[in-house]
């Protein structure tokens, strides 16, 4: 908890007050940034205890400021078992924005189309998911003063928030699909059996990040959403290679609409 403290004390004496909305944004995925009034910008490297982003694409700041009339918190990059830090030190920041006073969580991320359904640039947003990770973020001492010590999990993304990503998708025009997310360590991606596996087990899509952030929010009773990009098709009878740029490009053309949609939502949240 003391470094927890710390982290938070650092960020209030840099005027980081009372933010009503957490963000964390994905890999390709910045445009929200071209909605939001910032007031302050602060590197990782600066907050004490934070970890530091190590994936290139992933920038590493801490933004502050508004969207319309709320107030945000945007994580520029988030971080990711397969970099080594341990699932506590990934969802680290996430408890620092409770403890700043945020209300509302909203992650994005990109992932692989498991559902034959989903094409690349689609946007899903996860109803349920599927923890395939090597731990826990919730393994360890508890924070009594943060956290219940057992959190029920049937209902990890927030029902109201659903619906309204859903009711501001129509309004959009935007096809917004909802999917059921697994994730896995990586960083490498899938194997054509395990990408058969996954769908047995019921996943429709398949990611290495957002499951820790969302445990850890669910145990502090900070209700949250999370939206996918489909980045790459996973049909394991037609597979074919995939790279990171291929996948970032992929990301950055349905960030338009992805960051309109969360506009939206959070304006009348």
């Amino acid at each position: 908890m003391k470094e927890l403290i710390q982290a938070m004390d650092y960020l209030l004496d840099k005027g980081i007050a009372n933010p009503y909305i957490g963000i964390v944004l994905g890999t390709g995925l910045h445009q929200l940034l071209n909605y939001v009034d910032i007031k302050q910008v602060i590197a990782y490297s600066d907050i004490p205890n934070f970890p530091v982003s190590t994936v290139e694409f992933h920038k590493g700041n801490l933004l502050y400021g508004t969207i319309g009339n709320k107030s945000v918190l945007i994580m520029q990059g988030r971080f990711h078992a397969y970099e080594g830090y341990s699932l506590q030190q990934v969802t680290f920041p996430i408890r620092v924005m409770k403890l700043l006073g945020v209300q509302k969580l909203f992650l994005s991320n990109a992932a692989g189309g498991i559902n034959l359904k989903f094409r690349k640039g689609d946007l899903v947003m996860i109803d349920d998911h599927i923890n395939l990770l090597s731990c826990n973020p919730l393994i360890g001492k508890n924070y009594d003063e943060l956290e219940s010590c057992f959190p029920d999990m049937s209902e990890p993304y927030d029902a109201g928030i659903k619906i309204l990503l859903i009711q501001k998708a129509k309004e959009l025009s935007i096809d917004l699909k909802k999917a059921v997310y697994a994730a896995v360590p990586g960083p490498n991606l899938e194997t054509k059996a395990e990408y058969r596996f996954l769908k047995t087990i019921g996943a429709d899509i398949v990611g290495m990040s957002t499951v820790p952030e969302v445990s850890a929010a669910v145990h502090m009773q900070l209700p949250c959403i999370a939206v996918s990009v489909i980045t790459d098709e996973c049909d394991p009878d037609h597979l074919k290679p995939v790279n990171i740029a291929e996948i970032i490009e992929v990301a950055a053309k349905a960030d338009t609409k992805l960051s309109q949609l969360f506009v939206e939502v959070i304006k009348v949240i």
